[in-house]
């Protein structure tokens, strides 16, 4: 595929040094002023000021410089303007209104975490010690992982990621109404649902294992400055594990593992990948254990503020 990988998003919201601070204690690590990451991957998250909180830009790699041709291309016939300078692609998404950065190469492979020994049925790996509950056990984040998008135009920013930047489709459902796309191995990097005004639902980080979401999820829901939003559960489509929860500017963020991996897009595409869950009434639900889909996670308590900040700025 030509686009290869989600290398870090912008984040603007009215309180920068709140944010900061937040993922600085929660395991982030601060390169430079607003920029943070992993050990191995130093650029995750930056944060901006802005007058309400957004994605302000969507950052991503590309295979090869013919690569940005063939995207500049289908976006002009989409009647969207981008530029190329060397060989990084800007353009700026046609509804939500983010920019979208696209730089030749791809993000840095990620270290190996720690592995933790485990005991299954019948097969006893960890023996006369204890599973690792030191100082060290509340891991962070690997790296980011996906973001979703709410938006008003369904078909435009499906044109516009699946279309023109080509991303390709994992799941889709509800007459196109969700749509779970991938430029990774990873089942989604991004999830399009449909929305009353363009929005970030939640950016999601991945860390190392269950116990890593679960610890260092029941950590943050302790803040004081943190929302609790629904966890610990494992989703139906994408199979990943999950804690979602509210950072102090009001963003909704997911710690999640274990997502389903697709090499062989053929074999995905003929034998698991669904483009029509729900015309046979069989949609799938939000988890296969665990906690249900709360009624904010798609009705979020300050939609009525984005969607008056985004009519002042003439947006969606």
């Amino acid at each position: 595929m030509a686009l290869n990988g989600l290398l870090d998003v912008e984040l603007s919201v009215p309180d920068p040094s709140a944010l900061a601070s937040f993922w600085e204690r929660n395991g982030l690590i601060r390169h430079s002023d607003g920029v943070f990451g992993t050990e191995s991957r130093p650029v995750q998250i930056r944060v901006v000021e802005g007058d309400y909180r957004h994605l302000s830009e969507l950052h991503l790699s590309c295979e090869a410089e013919n690569d940005l041709a063939d995207i500049a291309r289908r976006l002009d016939e989409l009647g969207v303007d981008s530029r190329i300078a060397g060989t990084r692609l800007t353009c700026v998404d046609p509804v939500l209104g983010h920019r979208v950065v696209i730089d030749v190469g791809a993000p840095e492979p990620l270290q190996w975490g720690r592995t933790r020994v485990e005991n299954a049925p019948g097969v006893h790996s960890r023996v006369n010690e204890r599973v690792a509950f030191g100082p060290h056990a509340t891991l962070p984040p690997r790296r980011l992982g996906h973001v979703v998008l709410g938006s008003p135009r369904i078909a435009a920013t499906n044109a516009f990621y699946l279309g023109a930047l080509g991303y390709k489709v994992s799941d889709q459902f509800a007459g196109e109404s969700a749509t779970f796309a991938r430029i990774e191995s990873d089942h989604h990097n991004l999830l399009i649902h449909r929305s009353s005004v363009g929005y970030l639902n939640h950016y999601a980080l991945e860390m190392d294992d269950i116990d890593a979401v679960a610890r260092r999820g029941s950590q943050i829901a302790n803040q004081k400055d943190a929302v609790d939003v629904t966890g610990l559960g494992r989703h139906y489509l994408g199979s990943n594990v999950f804690w979602y929860l509210r950072d102090p500017a009001g963003n909704m963020f997911e710690l999640f593992c274990d997502m389903d991996q697709i090499f062989d897009d053929d074999a995905w595409e003929t034998d698991v990948g669904r483009r029509n869950w729900g015309a046979d009434g069989d949609m799938p639900a939000f988890s296969v254990w665990g906690s249900p889909e709360p009624a904010v996670f798609f009705k979020q308590p300050d939609l009525a503020t984005i969607a008056a900040a985004r009519e002042a700025a003439g947006l969606p």
